[in-house]
């Protein structure tokens, strides 16, 4: 169901020029993983999920896609390395460009989020370091193991960035209308950038202008390939997750936007510092800002929002677009529930977010009942 034509009277729904994509509104669907392509081979439920979430002159970012076979670190997550990873996303990215929606892969490399288990012939996970990843607390209560990693040579690097490469040409071959580097929570772009992962004393290491080498020769070679206007990247500067944190975030952040607005990408996709308590209820710290104005592009902020909050950063200029996770996996016409002030919103389950069901916890989340705004 598109929008209806009121839509200019709530921020988050006025319309937005985003390079030479026409958004209608500025929700954007955040990358989830979802675990529900078996084999790594994304599936035809996954058509149905995300054209569920498709509407005309949205924009939505698929779940975290690997780039080769050493990228991956979880179960069931999608790749885009194979003919048959590319054909098997070809009618997933139909659908939802018959909804009328703008479509981008997030592409992924875990590094040292990893085991033996998941890596071609039992080898170590690779990283910029061969510290390991301490034990992690899953939301359930499991514990995640990792295994050791190995430090990549220099002289292994140029290879990795040409994985990310062929990902994007081959996203682009898939149907996508862009791709987005994941340069974020604690995945091998950030085990180079961040200063508790990276202890090299290479090219690669120590200054902040060699932890950055590596993730902005992946931007350079990827928007060589596709071309900058058709590439978002996503970082989380204030993010402590798998053991990657940075001592001065604000120095990285602010490094990292003036390069990527060098390289002219289209968007840079920013994660908030994790909320704070004050007076009693849980707030989203605003400490994006700096990045925003200096960002030559695009600018989406991501990090538990909400209607009155989104509306009010987009209002004040803070930011462009707002990516929504959790809300969006729960209501599937979230634009069309924001739009109503009285809407109620379905609640996630937790439970069901990284299972491996086609339908339960991933399509069966209710829309509202066509009645709803009148």
């Amino acid at each position: 169901m598109e929008l209806a034509n009121n839509n200019n009277a709530i921020p988050l729904l006025t319309p937005y020029k985003m390079g030479e994509f026409q958004l209608n509104h500025r929700v954007v669907l955040a990358p989830l993983t979802r675990q529900r392509s078996y084999g790594n081979v994304p599936q035809p439920h996954a058509a149905v999920y995300y054209a569920q979430r498709a509407t005309r002159g949205g924009l939505l970012i698929t779940e975290a896609t690997g780039v080769s076979d050493t990228a991956q670190g979880y179960k069931d997550t999608p790749g885009v390395w194979t003919p048959e990873q590319v054909r098997a996303w070809r009618p997933i990215v139909d659908a939802v460009h018959a909804k009328g929606a703008v479509f981008f892969c997030q592409l992924w490399h875990v590094g040292r989020v990893s085991t033996t288990a998941f890596q071609p012939g039992g080898a170590a996970p690779i990283s910029s370091t061969d510290r390991g990843v301490s034990p992690q607390v899953s939301h359930d209560g499991h514990v995640e193991e990792f295994s050791p990693p190995r430090r990549l040579e220099a002289s292994e690097i140029p290879g990795i960035v040409d994985d990310f490469r062929l990902a994007a040409r081959n996203a682009i071959d898939a149907g996508f209308d862009g791709v987005e580097v994941h340069g974020a929570n604690g995945y091998i772009i950030e085990q180079f950038l961040k200063d508790s992962a990276n202890d090299r004393d290479d090219e690669y290491g120590g200054s902040l202008e060699n932890r950055c080498r590596f993730a902005l020769e992946v931007v350079r070679a990827v928007a060589g390939e596709v071309g900058a206007g058709r590439v978002g990247v996503r970082l989380s500067p204030f993010t402590d997750y798998m053991d990657c944190h940075d001592s001065d975030p604000e120095a990285l952040a602010g490094y990292l936007v003036e390069r990527l607005s060098d390289v002219g990408v289209l968007y840079c996709h920013m994660i908030e510092p994790r909320m704070a308590i004050v007076d009693g209820r849980r707030q989203i710290p605003h400490r994006l800002r700096p990045f925003r104005d200096a960002f030559r592009g695009t600018f989406i902020a991501a990090g538990g929002y909400d209607r009155a909050e989104g509306n009010k950063v987009v209002e004040e200029g803070y930011t462009d677009l707002v990516s929504y996770g959790r809300l969006f996996l729960a209501n599937p016409d979230l634009p069309r529930r924001l739009r109503l002030p009285d809407a109620p919103l379905n609640k996630y389950d937790r439970t069901t977010f990284y299972t491996s069901d086609p339908v339960v916890g991933y399509t069966d989340y209710p829309f509202l009942d066509d009645d709803a705004d009148k």
